[in-house]
């Protein structure tokens, strides 16, 4: 049996994935309304696929509960994938990963060798300098009678089913032989190549790849903003030729997609990480000024699209249509999305009537951030109620936008727009 503990997108997807490889899994949450959502065979968040597989397998494979000691003691693998917010000086907040650690430790009565799995995102040394020795606390010998391993996730938010089931890398940190050994045995059945190595370097591999996703997509808008200030040239194809590069190019997938401009990264994972990571190296007193700078061009990207907007848009009482609010196409994750910022500047800078549409993150947005921002339910509504057109989610649907009459403009600000559209 397994136990996962949080079942929020990457808790949620670890344990139905592996109810579909066969395994019986336990999910636990101390989100009484989350666990009650779960519990009636629906999602508390959109993600393709995972309700219909949620539904298939609740009550029959899959098993959300409150009886977290019930759970643990039925249990010889605990993945732990509780939330590790950040700090306001960028830090993780790792409060619920040591809340849920005191909890399974006080909750194990049976004997038997159990595993504890970090699947949460941590910095590096997190397991090495403060879980393990937190457990030692308790009174654990760690590979002798508690085993602790890291094992991060790659999950992209809209395909996370098939990143789960078909992994392109496992990667299992481990503190002793026989936990890596076990949960190496666990993973078999993915066929994916399966890493071993030391704790340090899963919980780094981690944000070596999640820094380097942020670091190129600041650098492509620094770029673009470099290429505005210049003038006269075309951004759109300047890039499609930069990526005709053949080392972008490879399997299972390629760079190209983060190596292009936009509004900003946003999401859970890349703004937090990143954060971590230079708090992190800070701490260690390594200062890193491309981490620094990844950051700030995350945030003065916003502050460029709304000049640009405001430069070219005199008349404030103008509709801005917004197309977009979510982070990325196919989620409704608005956790830093560029939408939200670049919204709220409109709104201080004097625009009025903001008209947004998203094809799936209209509701989220709008509980979330109360904005006064009025919703359409479609692309062709805001369009035509629109003045001025603003991209920033790269939405298929927006790709082809037809043409528009002479007095409404169009910012491409993901410079998705279909080749023959005359921007």
């Amino acid at each position: 049996m397994i136990t996962v503990i949080g079942l929020g997108f990457v808790g949620l997807t670890t344990a139905l994935g592996f109810c579909r490889k066969g395994f019986k899994v336990y999910g636990v949450d101390i989100n009484e309304k989350v666990l009650e959502t779960i519990q009636t065979g629906k999602a508390p968040f959109y993600e393709p696929f995972i309700n219909d597989i949620l539904e298939q397998n609740i009550n029959k494979m899959f098993f959300p509960t409150d009886d977290l000691g019930k759970a643990i003691n039925n249990s010889e693998y605990v993945f732990i994938c509780v939330g590790t917010p950040s700090r306001s000086n960028g830090s993780v907040d790792l409060s619920h990963i040591f809340t849920a650690l005191g909890n399974i430790l006080k909750a194990i009565r049976k004997p038997g060798y159990k595993i504890l799995i970090i699947k949460s995102t941590v910095p590096p040394l997190t397991a090495e300098e403060e879980i393990k020795p937190l457990m030692e606390k308790f009174g654990y010998t760690i590979g002798k009678d508690i085993g602790l391993v890291s094992n991060p996730e790659f999950l992209r938010e809209g395909c996370s089913w098939n990143d789960f089931i078909n992994p392109d890398r496992i990667v299992i940190g481990e503190s002793d032989e026989k936990s890596g050994l076990l949960v190496k045995e666990l993973y078999e059945s993915f066929k994916a190549p399966i890493f071993r190595v030391s704790l340090n370097t899963a919980e780094f591999i981690k944000y070596l790849s999640n820094t380097l996703l942020a670091t190129m997509i600041s650098f492509s808008n620094d770029m673009s903003m470099l290429a505005c200030s210049l003038g006269e040239i075309d951004i759109k194809n300047a890039f499609k030729i930069l990526h005709l590069d053949r080392r972008w190019y490879g399997k299972p997938a390629d760079m190209k997609n983060y190596i292009y401009p936009g509004c900003g990264f946003g999401g859970y994972c890349l703004p937090k990480d990143t954060k971590a990571i230079y708090a992190k190296a800070k701490e260690k007193n390594y200062f890193s000024t491309m981490l620094k700078a990844t950051l700030d061009v995350n945030i003065y990207i916003k502050e460029f699209v709304v000049e640009k907007i405001c430069k070219e848009v005199i008349n404030k009482n103008e509709n801005i249509g917004i197309l977009g609010l979510a982070f990325k196409p196919g989620s409704d994750d608005v956790r830093e999305t560029p939408a939200k910022s670049i919204i709220e500047m409109l709104i201080k800078s004097g625009f009025g009537n903001i008209i947004a549409y998203d094809p799936v993150a209209n509701e989220r947005f709008n509980r979330t951030f109360g904005l006064p921002v009025k919703y359409v339910s479609s692309k062709d509504e805001l369009v035509s109620e629109a003045d001025n057109i603003i991209i920033l989610t790269a939405c298929e649907e927006f790709r082809k936008m037809g043409r528009l009459p002479p007095d409404k403009k169009i910012f491409d600000f993901r410079y998705i727009l279909d080749e023959n559209y005359p921007v």
